[in-house]
Parts: structure tokens; sequence; C-alpha cells
């Protein structure tokens, strides 16, 4: 049940990202809404399995870059995430792009982060209980 949570959470963050960024493009043009809402939770699974498995492996090897760099290289790390999940959707035929590494991803790595925290101070947390 988390991960379905997490996965709605993502897709919401996503669907906020690419409103807001125009290089960030999720679903497609002329598609009936069914279909692109469809297209945000697949790529919302594959953005939370990345989280999941990849992201903490390559945060723990880049502990000596993220320690110089007083936290800002995440951003980068998040923003190099993002376009591997945009490389894998593409593998799997989902309407996910982004234009440009250095302002289109690393922007909205930043609004991913911020939208998933602010929703997630709206959700109850297991912890908390």
């Amino acid at each position: 049940m988390n991960f379905i949570v997490r996965v709605v959470v993502g897709g919401i963050a996503l669907w906020v990202a690419a409103w807001l960024i125009p290089g960030v493009h999720l679903g497609e043009t002329g598609a009936d809404t069914t279909t692109n809402v469809l297209t945000i939770l697949l790529v919302a699974t594959i953005f939370g399995l990345v989280n999941a498995f990849v992201k903490p492996i390559i945060t723990f090897l880049s502990i000596p870059f993220v320690i110089v760099t007083l936290g800002l290289f995440l951003v980068i790390l998040n923003a190099a995430f993002l376009e591997l999940v945009a490389w894998i959707s593409d593998l799997f035929g989902l309407a996910f792009s982004i234009d440009d590494f250095w302002w289109d991803a690393v922007w909205a790595a930043v609004i991913i982060s911020i939208v998933t925290w602010a929703l997630s101070l709206l959700l109850p947390d297991a912890d908390r209980r």
C-alpha cells in the first residue's frame, strides 16, 4: 500500500514539474485523459522503482561529492535519475521526455522534491502511529 501511495505522489509531482517547465513533456498532446493518466502512473512507477533500487546505491557511492558540495550534488543526482527515468520510459514507449539536462532536468528535480515533500506533510506517516 505504501508503494502505491508513493507512486501517486510521484505522479502528481511529475505532473506538476511537466506543467511548470516547458522542457519536460509528460503524456501526449492529442491523447485522451485516460491515456495521459495511465502514462503518468506508469512513469511514476518507473520513477519509484529507480528511487527504490538505483538511487540508494548511487547516492552511497557519491558521498564524497555530496560532502564536498554540501549536499548540492544531490540535486544533480536527482536530475540524472530523471533522465534515467525518461530513457527507460522511452524504451517502454511512454511519452516522457526532458529536453535539456542543466535547465529542465535540474529544475524538474527541484520541483519534484518540493512537491513530494509538501504532499508527504499532508499524508499520515506510518512511523507516527
